[in-house]
């Protein structure tokens, strides 16, 4: 039997309708994806955790709400993996009665935890054994040999710095491809400077939203943030925007050149993307081409029945 071909998608919050309707569409229409395909996991996090990174979040939620969300998954057999992948993350933080509460709601063995910070990874080994825990691209290790040390540790995957895509003088040499996750949709410049620096601001806020919203009134305008400063075009960027990218993984290298040199882990993201554009890279990697078109509007009605959007 072919072994599962496993994407690891957005956003078990942001995106739940979504991910649920895809959920029933593969189990109703199998025919019309991909083969020996399945979910290997949602990601995200619940706000106002200052454990978060990659993706800046605000709001709230109620714990009744989040309990639900990783039920409904839960249930289907896909883990909720939490994004604590703040690199400004220290001893000062690791308290966080929020961050804490998410990890004894979720702790089940099933549910996992995506981390930067070697000083919360260390917590979390510590404190929540249960979770199975995956080194973020957040770290970006673009030196091979700094990956291949990666790769021997106690992980569950890896997430390749997307720079490493196609780049195969580096893949080829990986011994341990199924421990690898490749971010094949990435929206950033394969050339970007400001990457480390992207991440740090990005931590920084929301370092210092959750600080705010622990005593702020209800209606209270959020005070300026760091992030806020920070302009990148590529953020906005839609799927077919970034086809062109050297970094960029079509759907025929992935099922083609990918998958027979061991690599099944697959990350799409779009955690801060509106549902449309997160849908579209769910139909061009997972639905068969000639299902396509069919997939992409059953999705859409399910998404807006209750709207009256035409």
């Amino acid at each position: 039997m072919s072994q599962q071909i496993r994407f690891h998608i957005p956003d078990f919050l942001k995106h739940f309708s979504l991910n649920m309707h895809l959920l029933q569409m593969m189990q109703q229409k199998p025919e019309a994806f991909r083969e020996n395909i399945t979910i290997g996991s949602v990601f995200g996090v619940f706000p106002t955790a200052l454990w978060n990174g990659g993706r800046f979040l605000q709001g709230n939620c109620d714990t009744r709400v989040m309990q639900e969300i990783l039920k409904a998954f839960n249930q289907q057999g896909v883990p909720c993996r939490f994004t604590f992948t703040n690199p400004l993350i220290d001893e000062r933080h690791l308290q966080d009665s929020f961050c804490n509460s998410l990890l004894r709601m979720a702790e089940n063995g099933l549910n996992e935890v995506i981390v930067t910070s070697p000083v919360l990874e260390q917590y979390i080994r510590e404190n929540y054994p249960a979770y199975p825990i995956i080194s973020s691209t957040c770290k970006e290790l673009t030196d091979p040999a700094a990956l291949a040390e990666e790769l021997e540790k106690d992980y569950k995957l890896v997430v390749l710095d997307y720079r490493h895509n196609n780049h195969w003088e580096v893949l080829s040499r990986i011994t341990r491809p199924e421990k690898c996750e490749i971010l094949v949709n990435a929206c950033c410049d394969p050339a970007c400077t400001r990457r480390t620096a992207h991440y740090r601001c990005i931590g920084k806020s929301q370092l210092q939203y959750a600080k705010w919203a622990k005593t702020a009134k209800p209606g209270a305008p959020v005070p300026p943030l760091e992030v806020q400063k920070f302009t990148c075009p590529y953020m906005t960027l839609s799927l077919y925007d970034t086809v062109g990218f050297s970094t960029h993984v079509t759907p025929e290298a992935l099922y083609e050149k990918y998958v027979p040199a061991g690599f099944v882990n697959f990350k799409l993201e779009g955690r801060s993307l509106p549902d449309v554009n997160v849908l579209e890279s769910y139909v061009y990697y997972m639905v068969k081409p000639q299902w396509q078109d069919r997939i992409r509007l059953e999705l859409l009605l399910r998404l807006t029945r209750k709207y009256k959007y035409f």
